[in-house]
This record gives structure tokens, C-alpha cells and sequence, in this order.
């Protein structure tokens, strides 16, 4: 197991710190080589990212039809697969070829909210799963478990491995406006100092012309190197600084803008904006697929070592759902798992890497839930990555007016009422003292016409 993972369980604990603690022990942290903070798994991740750019499609194939074959038996051990292959007449150790894949039942997030446990290999033991949640932002929140010294790591490893392309280096000084809960009061402060990986945390949620002055101060007095950003909230930030016709006193040598869609458009103004070239990646929390722009194209390209990705049909505008098996997961692999994300294919690839290329991710638009104090508060930044949605089977915000919203939730055969509590106090806690929130138990959450969930409803009050 990592250092990283060994010491998980003590994060909050480290949060909730004062600043000098946190920095001491965060420097601290820092000067341990990556190789022992993140495990020996990292060092082979980080070789198999560099290297498999250069491999040629048999090899590719090899690596693919290996890492399937160990993902398939390792889920069999688990009684849900084990019953699923059997009425499917399928065994993973004659798995031989990429084209046997298709005779394997497909998996949903429905079957992932009401058959979790019975899909946990129990070869891997409790103490080496790590819990997760997607957070709800697809109005489904999902959970599952990772494998410790293994799917961090890795995750790590690529994600540095893609951000390279634009010019990041490990230990690079980064800004971060991703979600970070630096205050949960309206006029609460915007930022807090990450040492155990150099970067400046900055509020999403107080992001505001108003307060703007405040996050140049402190971007100039931090002067990263890279800004890591929603791309809402980099879009934010650029348009109250062209809107001030304030500058920032560094140059940046990159922006890192992932977990939202980002058009061709809104990637040429931030570019243009910040005078740096932006990096753009399609991920998930479920960490099965990942994909990432080239050092040139702005097209995506699957890592095909990272998890294998397949496609459904078309829909009318050429869209294809994401379909992916996760490799190295052997606590709880996710087998032929329907994402309910949606890519076009690249129709004229730039052909810049060995690996499948979209021209396009089709994501939500930015969402906005409005403070009573007028705050812009990204739906994409309140994602809760802790187990206060479990037991249920979809989420959705509804708000009428400026301050004030209602949280509606749909249980599960497994919801527990006790978890009420701890879910508002989560919730306001992203939220901030500036909103009303009221929790309302539904039936079932309001869908689009063509039935997909829906994580916010917004009416002119």
C-alpha cells in the first residue's frame, strides 16, 4: 500500500488544521520522493503512460487482451458477476481476443447502485478498498471501491503523464479552483495553501467581481505555473479580469481544465485570455476510461492501457455512449460499464497518437445554482465525494429564486432516513450561509423528454 493511501483516512483530519500545522506537515510530506508517497505502483505507471505512445496496435492489443483477462476473473470472484457470466455462458480465462468482449453483459449505474456489495472481489481485502462516490453531478450518485496502491497511483500517473503535453513537470506550482471548500460563509476567505503538492486551493464558490481583487492578489503573490480549473471557473476568472481590465503580474505556462465540457470556443478565449495553451481530458470518478488531449490536436485520445473503451451506436448527430472496462482494479472491476457520457467520433483524425481519437465530448452546460448574495455556485463543484448519498437512486436541485433551494432526493431499497442530518449538513457546507436549503423526498426526480436525468431544474420565480 502507498504512503498516500495509509494516510488517507487522516485527510480531514489535516484539513481542518490550522495553516501553519498543515504547511509544516505538508512540506514535510512533499520531501518524500514521489515514488514512496504514491507507492511502487506509480513508478510503473508513470513508464507504461510514456511508453505506450510509442507502441505499435499488436502490442497495444497484447497489453488489452492481458489486462481484460486479469479484470474479467478478478470480478468473477464476486457472486454478481460470477451469476451474470454464468447465465451468459462466458469464462474470463478462455478470454483470448478483443472480439469476445461483446458476449459479456453490459453493466448500468442502476446495477451499480442496487448490486454494489455483491460486486466487491472478496480475494481483496476490506482494509485494501477505498471507498468513493461519483458525487451525483449525472443526478445518479454512484459508489464503489478502489483498490488501495493501485487505482491512485495510477490515476497520478496519466493524469501527469497528459498534463506533460502542456508543459507540466512534477512539483510544479499549481492554482487550484476546482471545488475546494475554503470557507462556507458567503464572505469567508477564498483561499488556503496546499503543501503536500505545492498548490494554492482557491474557492469556486466565492468567485465574484465583487471579491475578484482578491483572487489576483493571491494568484500574483502565489504565481503558479499552471492553473488547474473547472473550466467554468476559468472562464469566470477570465471574464471578470477582461470585464476589470486587470492583469495577471506572471505568466502561466499552462491551464488544466477538466470534470466539464469545454468547446473549441471557450478553450480559444481562455487561451487568448491567459496567453497559455489549455489542456483539456474526459475522465470519470468511477476512473474506468480516460482521455486526453494530444501535445498538438485538441482531438482526445483514449490511453488504450488505462482501461478499454468501446462505443455504442449513433444517435442522429453522430453521438456514441462511452462504454469502458477498467484495467489494474481488481477490487472492484467495472465490466463493460455504460458511462451514460457521450463522445463523437474524430470524422478526420489527426492520427497523433496510437489511440482511438474524438473530435468531442458532449457534457452538460455550465450550471449555476445563485446565492441569495448573488454567488455563481458551479453544480460541478459540489460533487460529494463522501458516502452521504447512499442508498440513493438519483439526486436533483430545484430553485426558484435567488438564495433559496430545494434538494430533492429519490431512495433506494437502502436508504436510511438517519442520514438526512448528515447529508444537509454536507450540502450547506458547499453551499454556503447564503442559501436556504430544504430537502424533499420524491418518488422519482423530473427527466428530459427523452428520460435522462436531470441534476438541476431552474424556475423563473
Amino acid at each position: 500500500m502507498s504512503l498516500e493511501d495509509t494516510l488517507y483516512p487522516l485527510l480531514k483530519l489535516y484539513e481542518a488544521a490550522p495553516q501553519p500545522v498543515k504547511s509544516l506537515a505538508g512540506r514535510a510530506y512533499r520531501a518524500i520522493p514521489p515514488s514512496l508517497r504514491y507507492g511502487s505502483g506509480y513508478t510503473r505507471f508513470q513508464r507504461e503512460a510514456h511508453d505506450v505512445e510509442s507502441w505499435d496496435a499488436e502490442t497495444i492489443q497484447r497489453y488489452q487482451v492481458q489486462a481484460l483477462r486479469e479484470s474479467m476473473i478478478a470480478a468473477s470472484k464476486a457472486p454478481y458477476y460470477a451469476e451474470r457470466f454464468g447465465a451468459c455462458g462466458v469464462d474470463p480465462a478462455k478470454f483470448e481476443s478483443l472480439e469476445q468482449l461483446a458476449d459479456y453483459p453490459l453493466l448500468t449505474k442502476q446495477d451499480l447502485i442496487l448490486h454494489r456489495e455483491e460486486m466487491v472481489n472478496p480475494q481483496i481485502s476490506a482494509n485494501q478498498r477505498l471507498y468513493i462516490t461519483t458525487g451525483g453531478s449525472s443526478g445518479v450518485p454512484v459508489g464503489f471501491y478502489l483498490q488501495k496502491g493501485v487505482s491512485r497511483p495510477k490515476e497520478q500517473a496519466y493524469l501527469e503523464a497528459q498534463w506533460s503535453r502542456r508543459g507540466y513537470r512534477e512539483g510544479d506550482r499549481v492554482a487550484v479552483i476546482r471545488g475546494g471548500v475554503t470557507s462556507s460563509k458567503a464572505k469567508g476567505s477564498i483561499s488556503y495553501y496546499d503543501a503536500t503538492r505545492n498548490w494554492l486551493i482557491l474557492s469556486s464558490y466565492h468567485l465574484t467581481l465583487e471579491r475578484l481583487p482578491e483572487y489576483v492578489a493571491a494568484l500574483n503573490k502565489f504565481r503558479p505555473q499552471h492553473l488547474h480549473a473547472y473550466p467554468s471557473a476559468a472562464l469566470m476568472l477570465a471574464r471578470g479580469l477582461e470585464q476589470t481590465g486587470t492583469r495577471l503580474d506572471f505568466d502561466l505556462t499552462s491551464l488544466l481544465c477538466g470534470s466539464e465540457k469545454l468547446t473549441q470556443e471557450s478553450q480559444q478565449y481562455l487561451e487568448q485570455a491567459f496567453a497559455a495553451p489549455v489542456f483539456h481530458w474526459y475522465g470519470h470518478s468511477e476512473r474506468v476510461v480516460l482521455a486526453g488531449q494530444g501535445r498538438t490536436s485538441n482531438h482526445l485520445y483514449f490511453w488504450p492501457t488505462y482501461g478499454f473503451v468501446e462505443f455504442g451506436a449513433p444517435d442522429a448527430n453522430g453521438y456514441r455512449e462511452v462504454i469502458g472496462t477498467s484495467f489494474h482494479n481488481h477490487a472492484m472491476p467495472l465490466i463493460r460499464y455504460r458511462t451514460g457520457d457521450f463522445v463523437k467520433l474524430a470524422t478526420f483524425p489527426d492520427a497523433e497518437l496510437p489511440m482511438i481519437e474524438v473530435e468531442e465530448v458532449m457534457g452538460r452546460d455550465y450550471e449555476f445554482l445563485i446565492s441569495a448574495t448573488g454567488r455563481q455556485i458551479s453544480l460541478t463543484a459540489i460533487n460529494m465525494h463522501d458516502r452521504i448519498f447512499d442508498g440513493l437512486l438519483a439526486v436533483q436541485f430545484y430553485q426558484e429564486r435567488e438564495g433559496a433551494v430545494e434538494f430533492r432526493y429519490q431512495p433506494g431499497p437502502q436508504w436510511q432516513s438517519s442520514g438526512l442530518e448528515a447529508m444537509r449538513v454536507g450540502l450547506l457546507k458547499k453551499l454556503g450561509d447564503d442559501f436556504a436549503l430544504a430537502l424533499r423526498e420524491v418518488s422519482e426526480v423530473e427527466k428530459t423528454g427523452a428520460g435522462k436525468h436531470r441534476w438541476l431544474i431552474t424556475k423563473s420565480g
